[in-house]
């Protein structure tokens, strides 16, 4: 696929037609299934963001979700109940599912898996569903804020080194219990202006490539906590970089702009605009 050496222009109706044929039934559509309702969110949010969300029809996207909720697919887990309720937002249907199962508990899974992505993940999906009231806010907010690092940023779990993705999740989950006066704004501001490299883009953590999916988590963060940016918009401006991954015949985004071993990178949902 030819890509675009310089490219200022969206492909809008390239973007919509790729995420429509998403829905198909090979053997990759059944081997990535768990991922179904990441790809749903992703995709519906982009088509959104393009004026384009009524490109996938309500009553089949409503009825996939709720089809999602158990006993009757896989193993449930938090962040995909996030993307489920977000789904449903978007769609105004969350009268289709029931409300009350979904408020139960701040681990990933069954097995009890702990990470910052799962206190956003909850805060996230109670604040939705306007029931913060059901869980310890107080205590939510203490977990979050063991997991703080010298240099500003926050892990998965306490001591676990900062990410830009685990900084989004906890200034986050702040922000929605109006708890951002607990992080340290200049500290964490620095370092993630740090995370810019030469050619402008993102990486998630220091001596990482740059990634497409990150400037979304960087600039979320910085813009979250009301920090003043000092992401450089000179060399070379971030939304030509943002381009320089798309595909001009599928219209698609992949997550790097570099081309390895003479292939290009997959195009995904996921990095859609």
């Amino acid at each position: 696929m030819e890509q675009t050496e310089k490219s200022s222009e969206l492909f809008t109706d390239l973007h919509v037609k790729y995420i429509q044929s998403l829905d198909t039934d090979d053997l990759e559509y059944w081997l990535t299934e768990h991922l179904r309702l990441s790809g749903v969110y992703w995709g519906l949010t982009a088509l959104d963001l393009m004026n384009n969300v009524d490109a996938l029809k309500r009553e089949d996207v409503v009825k996939y979700v709720v089809s999602c909720q158990h006993d009757n697919g896989h193993d449930p887990h938090l962040l995909y109940t996030l993307y489920a309720v977000q789904i449903l937002v978007i769609e105004d249907s969350l009268d289709a599912v029931n409300v009350e199962k979904i408020v139960e508990s701040f681990t990933g899974d069954e097995w009890g898996e702990i990470d910052t992505r799962f206190s956003y993940s909850a805060l996230s999906c109670l604040s939705l569903l306007k029931r913060l009231d059901a869980v310890d806010v107080k205590k939510a907010i203490e977990f979050i804020m063991l997991c703080k690092n010298f240099d500003g940023g926050f892990g998965s779990t306490p001591g676990a080194e900062s990410h830009a993705g685990q900084i989004f999740c906890c200034v986050g989950a702040l922000a929605i219990v109006n708890s951002l006066h607990l992080v340290d704004a200049d500290l964490l501001g620095w370092w993630l202006c740090e995370r810019q490299l030469k050619n402008g883009g993102l990486n998630g953590r220091p001596e990482k490539l740059e990634d497409e999916k990150l400037i979304e988590f960087v600039l979320a963060a910085q813009v979250t906590n009301d920090l003043r940016l000092e992401i450089s918009v000179k060399i070379p401006p971030l939304p030509p970089l943002a381009l320089l991954p798309q595909q001009v015949i599928a219209g698609t985004f992949a997550g790097w702009a570099q081309v390895v071993v003479g292939k290009e990178k997959y195009p995904n949902a996921i990095n859609q605009p």
